[in-house]
Formats: structure tokens, sequence, C-alpha cells
């Protein structure tokens, strides 16, 4: 992905309540013109940075919005996620209902959500990924054939992935939400070793940790991610990046420093839903366990 102006930057919705909005707006035009973005639509300023980008892919995606792009989210969780809402089931409908053509699925410490729903038959283009609960905090496995345990340290982790073909890409690094985000001395030990950093996540309540992650990504030269990090129905399609088809992990790469970001930021009431979810699988396990043992 390549923001060809600071009113690219601009276009990131926030979610905001319209007397928020020029606020947000504002901070991301200056955070903009920081990172070499011109204001007046005509691209970077001469000597400036080149723009991040966005990368590293299965079978060709449906198309979305016209018949040469298509809407990509690479950040998704599945019933198979603890917290998540969204039954593999439904999953494939409200994807297409937000003109998904393809997705990447990352339930936390597990690969089966991604594994299953690629066996269906969905017209989605499916990348299996996991987010992985490391030692130093989460970090996203993509184009998974097998599962990373959690615990391991990151650096173990992105070896672990990259030995089976996988992408190593960091979720929203910079959270102010998120208490498991990769320690920030963890990301710098890292960062050679790589490949995507999520530039826009929906899920983070302020839009400078977005801006935050897609300063270290060009600091880094590393391509970025979008997505929805969706854990309702609702959420689905909040975020995604329009991009040039692809087939191959190095195609998506390519055009990904193409690719189009839409996302707006689905707020703080978003979080104490999936906390109230959490509390409900866990009193439904516990209520099921003690019925087993009274049996």
């Amino acid at each position: 992905m390549v923001f060809q102006s600071w009113g690219d930057v601009a276009s990131l919705r926030t979610g905001l309540e319209p007397g928020k909005m020029h606020e947000s707006l504002r901070q991301i035009a200056v955070e903009g013109r920081k990172l070499g973005f011109s204001e007046t639509g005509g691209g970077r300023r001469r000597g400036a940075p080149r723009g991040p980008d966005l990368g590293r892919g299965t079978r060709t995606a449906p198309h979305s919005r016209c018949m040469d792009r298509i809407r990509l989210d690479m950040h998704m969780h599945t019933e198979y996620s603890r917290d998540s809402r969204v039954a593999l089931a439904d999953f494939a409908e409200l994807a297409h209902k937000a003109q998904l053509g393809a997705v990447c699925v990352t339930d936390h410490d597990t690969i089966e959500g991604g594994l299953r729903l690629r066996e269906m038959d969905t017209g989605l283009q499916v990348i299996v990924g996991e987010e992985i609960t490391t030692a130093d905090g989460e970090l996203v496995g993509l184009y998974l054939k097998d599962k990373v345990p959690p615990g391991l340290t990151a650096d173990r982790s992105i070896d672990l992935i990259h030995e089976q073909g996988g992408l190593a890409y960091v979720p929203h690094p910079f959270s102010r939400n998120r208490r498991r985000h990769l320690r920030r001395s963890a990301l710098e030990r890292v960062a050679p070793k790589l490949d995507i950093v999520e530039v826009f996540n929906a899920r983070e309540v302020a839009s400078s940790s977005n801006m935050q992650a897609l300063a270290f990504a060009r600091e880094h030269d590393l391509p970025g991610g979008v997505g929805s990090d969706s854990h309702r129905p609702i959420e689905i399609g909040r975020a995604y990046v329009d991009v040039e088809p692809f087939v191959t992990p190095e195609e998506l790469l390519i055009a990904l420093r193409g690719g189009k970001v839409t996302g707006t930021l689905s707020g703080i009431g978003i979080h104490v839903r999936t906390w109230v979810d959490i509390g409900r699988k866990f009193m439904r396990t516990r209520v099921g366990r003690l019925r087993s043992s009274a049996r």
C-alpha cells in the first residue's frame, strides 16, 4: 500500500462523533505531513521516504468492487477464538455482505478455524493464520500449515512461521487498549525478521495508535497490514485494503504496495461486549463441567 497524499491518510475514517472528527483528522494530517505526504494531493514530497508497503498469498479471490481489485481483510476471528462470536457457518455470508474477496483467519492460538473455512465452498480466498500468544506479546502468523504453540519467545515463533513458508505479522503494535501487544523492546529486536506490520486495526480506541504503527512501518521499511480484528458479526468489513488479484505470497506483497485502505474504528463499546462474551463462555464451560461431574 502506498498513501498517495495526506488526504488518503485522512480517509481512514475514525468512527468518532462528528464533533471529534475534525480534531482527529487534523491530527492525522499533521502525522501525514511528518511522514512525507503532501497536503495538496500531489503525492510524496520530493526526497521524502517512500510510503509503506503491505504484503505477502491461495488461489485468486473473487473480485469485490471492480473487476481488477479485491477487498482483503488481514485480521479476523471465528468461533475458534475464545472471545469471538462469529460462527464459522455464518462467516462466508458476512464476508460476502462486506464485499470481501480474501480473508486472513487469525484465531487465537489455533489454525483450526482457518483450515475448516478453507475446506468449505465459500467463494472466498482464505489465508490460514494464527494470532499467537508469545512470551513477548501477540504475533500473527499467515500462510500456516501447522500451529505455532503459544508461550515461546517472539524470535522463536517467527522462526517457526518462516520454517513453514509463512509470514510474521505484528498486530496492533502500539495499542493503548490491549495489554498483550508485542512489547516495544521485543518489537525493535525482531523488526529485521518481520514481514508485515499492521498499520490499521479497527479495534484501536485511538487513531494515533494506528499512525504510530504506520510510522514504525515506514521507519523499518516494512509492509503494512490492515484488519478489522473482527470478533463479532457487526465488525466484519470495518477495515480492509483494496488490492489487485494475487495468487502467491510474493504477488500479494506487490499488490499491497498499490493497495487502498478503508477503515472505521469500532469504538470502546465493542471491547466491553467482548469481555462480556468471554465471561459468558467461561460460565457456560464451568456449568457444563459441574453438570458432567455430578452425573
